[in-house]
């Protein structure tokens, strides 16, 4: 490292070691929400963070709603019916624990958040007298206006609230600092978690976390099949650099998990094919359910989920008749017909009744109130929305008022991907974990995008929260266990290994291969042969590629070590595709050598972990984790309690 151009100080090879009662690895929204549920329960709290934790993770430039918050007092329905609508929605691949937690206690975490400081109702009467908006408690809906359990929010105030709310806790923040191994030993004759190792990708210092209980709180993995280093920017909805590191520690360490097999529908985590999130005109998500023209500027009707065409803008918005409600957004790839909401007309029958391409969202069709909330408001709240989509539209003269804004795409949602380029977006594979959010091995948690069939912000402030108290009193039952000095050497060297090659090959070439080979042996169409040669080959870039990576600097070893955990979930995809020995409609998972769909045996999870180095399989029954009101209940009279005392007084 030249430290003549590189700014910070030079710390290769210094150390650290620092303790606490509960360690939390990711400075996210289930990040922050540990970390503070913890230092609630009085406890010492490390939280480590990659980047800085005021405006990181996919949270960190805001988001525009906050869905399944069950229990505000406008809700129609109850946190079970949202739950199990979730569950049987995603035909039981989904995690019934987490999703509870989210419905049950998302909108306890925005209570927090208001606390806080951050914004969650129309405080300054922008929207007063909208139909979205409730006129007594100041909330506002999205999506279904009738049973009002999604919210809109101002989710740009949510992560520097939360970062100030950690430092008046106490919490010791560790910004800039990548978790790279978690830290297991054998205590009592039982596998225990007892912290992490890590860097300051500054200045390169080895850090060691000793902790009674940890809590993954990192993202779910991206750039596994599409990689181009000169057209990421804008095209990612999620940071470029949240990559799935704790999927790959909690591998590496044993930690189990299950449908890493699933192909989830991607949306726009591909590097180089999408647009700009939210910045060309549909009708979904952010920008539902704006009114859609076509080439000609005639309106492309909405029906609802019996195929009703619906004559008003409001009626977009409510449920049909005999439908209770229906679910939006989030968690939901393709909504079956039970929870289906009012959409514009499919794509094939719009070409049939010869509607004309180019489609345009076209918001002056809208009342005014409607057009505001969605070109404003959710376009401007929504990830990366603010400043290169509002703001930089706005300025370049874009008036929603008078002008129209193109969607592209096959059929004309948005953009097209091709089986192989899915990233892992939607409802992902994870860590599986019982109902306190442990993992299989005492002393670690998950949370968030750690989890199986993870979702959006308020499942990761939710689960988040709840990982934090169980972690918490977890910590009260054991003692510290220091770090082995043989293991953290072990470490550093391999972490700093980059640093020592001369003329080697960069970061970025690997990342390259790796997807390559992801395209070629886990496409859309999968087969032992194929993936067997996938394994194969990343087995020898592992061998004689990782070797040859070379570094100058913290921030180029950072990276490095990043694609070397791309490399490592690489293969435990590969690996868990192996296991799944049939194909499912239900996981978009094609074998031709097992081309049977979804028999009775094989619909169950399906889990993975790492054992003595080598790749365990397990079978686990959807409904595991019993009935979900119950269950959680039974484990959460100390929280219920403090919840009803809080509302007495």
């Amino acid at each position: 490292m030249d430290a003549h151009k590189w700014p910070y100080a030079n710390e290769i090879g210094s150390m650290e070691q620092v303790e606490s009662d509960v360690l939390v690895l990711g400075g996210g929204l289930a990040g922050c929400y540990a970390a503070i549920a913890a230092a609630r329960r009085g406890k010492s709290v490390v939280l480590v963070e990659k980047g800085a934790t005021e405006r990181s993770g996919s949270a960190g430039s805001g988001f525009d709603h906050w869905e399944s918050a069950c229990t505000n007092p406008c809700s129609q329905v109850t946190a079970k019916e949202i739950a199990e609508a979730y569950i049987e929605e995603q035909s039981h691949y989904s995690n019934g624990i987490a999703h509870y937690i989210e419905c049950r206690e998302g909108y306890d975490r925005l209570l927090d958040m208001e606390q806080f400081g951050g914004k969650i109702r129309d405080t300054d009467d922008e929207f007063a007298g909208a139909e979205f908006r409730d006129e007594e408690t100041k909330l506002m809906f999205a999506y279904d206006y009738k049973n009002k359990f999604t919210l809109r929010v101002w989710g740009s105030t949510f992560k520097p609230a939360l970062y100030k709310e950690l430092k008046r806790l106490g919490v010791k923040i560790y910004d800039r600092t990548e978790a790279t191994a978690l830290l297991t030993a054998e205590v009592d004759g039982k596998t225990r978690g007892i912290g992490a190792m890590g860097m300051n990708v500054r200045t390169g210092k080895f850090l060691a976390f000793s902790a009674k209980s940890t809590i993954l709180t990192m993202s779910r993995p991206a750039r596994i099949w599409l990689f181009n280093p000169d057209l990421v920017g804008l095209c990612e909805f999620r940071p470029t650099q949240s990559i799935g590191s704790g999927h790959a520690m909690g591998y590496r360490a044993g930690v189990e998990f299950t449908m890493m097999e699933k192909s989830v529908k991607g949306e726009f985590s591909a590097a180089g094919r999408s647009f700009p999130p939210y910045g060309t005109g549909n009708n979904h998500n952010t920008w539902y359910a704006a009114s859609m023209v076509d080439a000609r500027g005639v309106e492309i009707p909405y029906v609802d989920r019996d195929g009703k065409e619906l004559k008003t803008v409001s009626e977009r918005y409510y449920p049909a008749e005999g439908q209770k409600f229906f679910l939006k957004g989030g968690v939901i790839d393709e909504a079956k017909y039970e929870y289906r909401g009012p959409e514009t007309l499919d794509f094939e029958e719009l070409m049939k009744r010869g509607y004309q391409l180019p489609f345009y969202a076209d918001l002056s069709k809208m009342p005014e109130m409607e057009r505001k909330v969605i070109w404003g408001m959710m376009v401007g709240e929504e990830g990366k929305t603010k400043i290169p989509i509002l703001q930089y539209y706005t300025d370049k003269g874009f008036d929603p008022q008078k002008h129209i804004l193109q969607s592209y795409g096959t059929g004309w949602q948005s953009a097209s991907f091709l089986d192989q380029e899915r990233q892992l977006f939607g409802a992902p594979g994870g860590i599986l974990t019982d109902w306190d959010l442990k993992t299989n091995i005492d002393g670690i948690y998950a949370a968030g995008d750690q989890l199986y069939a993870s979702d959006c912000c308020g499942f990761a402030a939710a689960t988040g929260y709840y990982a934090g108290r169980k972690a918490a009193s977890y910590a009260d039952t054991v003692e510290i266990t220091k770090a082995p000095q043989e293991e953290m050497d072990r470490e550093m060297k391999r972490l700093y290994a980059p640093l020592y090659v001369e003329d080697g090959m960069d970061w970025r070439e690997l990342n390259q291969a790796i997807s390559k080979a992801m395209q070629n042996y886990c496409g859309g169409v999968k087969c032992k042969d194929l993936l067997e040669e996938g394994l194969s080959i990343l087995k020898t870039y592992e061998e004689e590629m990782v070797p040859m990576i070379s570094c100058k600097n913290p921030h180029e070893l950072m990276r490095a070590h990043e694609v070397m955990d791309i490399l490592e979930v690489a293969q435990m995809i590969l690996q868990a595709c192996l296991f799944r020995e049939s194909s499912s409609k239900e996981l978009r998972f094609y074998r031709s050598d097992y081309p049977e769909m979804d028999p009775k045996e094989d619909r169950c999870f399906l889990t993975i972990r790492q054992e003595h180095g080598k790749p365990v399989k397990g079978r686990v029954p959807h409904d595991y984790y019993g009935d979900i009101e119950e269950e959680y209940e039974k484990r959460n009279q100390d929280y219920i309690g403090e919840k009803a005392y809080e509302e007495r007084i």
